[in-house]
């Protein structure tokens, strides 16, 4: 699939500045309209539902959003709600909430409010997502699986919401030492690209199928459409895997990734 994205993500990797700079939080509250943004809180990934959607609340309005709604829904029965939907339909930016992504996809999925996130999102405005909330982004997520080694089916793999395609991303990525868990990852198929995101980073993602890197540590691309051996096929559960070549980026702020053509440019923006 050459269509990477359809409309505007911002994908941080988890524990983002939210008492300095807040330089992460801050674009997002631009990116969403600034002064004019109306900001909807998913609170969907997280069990603390009403600590971490108040803390949100309260930063997105000290970031200057005049408007912030935080949406508790932790059922499938809420997500159909049309009052629900319709509460969604104002926002001009979005923010899903760290936790669990299987219970974003889990309530989220095939229900009228998922309709209504895809939608939004087809009309450009922008979905953000933090840690949980990041993973569950692509088509494809990562949902549990241990650091270390890449060895055959150590990791955990299911369906996101399919706001960015061909693409996996694992974050907390550096600081979790996560790199081998997603070349595990792409080994599986080397059409997907795997984006891993440090800590207080992240990317902002845009219709025309490239990202910017937006935060203080860096984003890892590894791209294995290279590769010529693999035994991803041949070995048992939990062997080691061989994967050669593997094409890598390190990216920090201001650094642009071209998804379709798989090349980072390297003139900061």
């Amino acid at each position: 699939m050459n269509h990477y994205v359809e409309g505007k993500l911002l994908i941080i990797g988890g524990a983002e500045d939210k008492k300095g700079e807040c330089k992460i939080l801050k674009r997002f509250i631009q990116e969403a309209g600034g002064k004019e943004s109306r900001v909807v809180v998913l609170t969907a990934a997280t069990e603390m539902p009403e600590q971490v959607g108040s803390e949100y609340k309260e930063l997105f309005e000290s970031l200057g959003a005049p408007e912030v709604q935080v949406l508790d829904i932790d059922e499938r029965v809420s997500a159909n709600r049309e009052s629900v939907s319709q509460e969604l339909q104002k926002a001009t930016g979005v923010f899903f909430t760290g936790g669990d992504q299987l219970r974003i996809t889990g309530i989220l999925g095939g229900t009228r409010l998922g309709t209504t996130l895809h939608s939004l999102y087809q009309r450009g405005v922008i979905i953000a997502g933090t840690s949980a909330g990041a993973s569950a982004m692509s088509d494809t997520m990562i949902v549990g699986g241990e650091a270390g080694t890449p060895k055959k089916d150590t990791l955990t793999m299911a369906p996101g919401l399919g706001l960015l395609h061909s693409v996996v991303v694992d974050q907390h990525f550096a600081q979790r030492g996560r790199i081998g868990r997603l070349l595990s990852a792409i080994a599986q198929n080397p059409n997907v690209l795997g984006v891993g995101i440090d800590e207080d980073t992240s990317i902002l993602v845009y219709s025309d199928g490239h990202f910017t890197v937006v935060g203080n540590q860096t984003v890892t691309v590894v791209d294995a459409s290279p590769t010529m051996a693999s035994n991803v096929s041949e070995i048992s559960p939990g062997q080691a895997l061989v994967l050669t070549p593997v094409l890598m980026h390190i990216l920090s702020d201001g650094y642009r990734f071209d998804l379709k053509r798989r090349a980072a440019n390297i003139n900061l923006t």
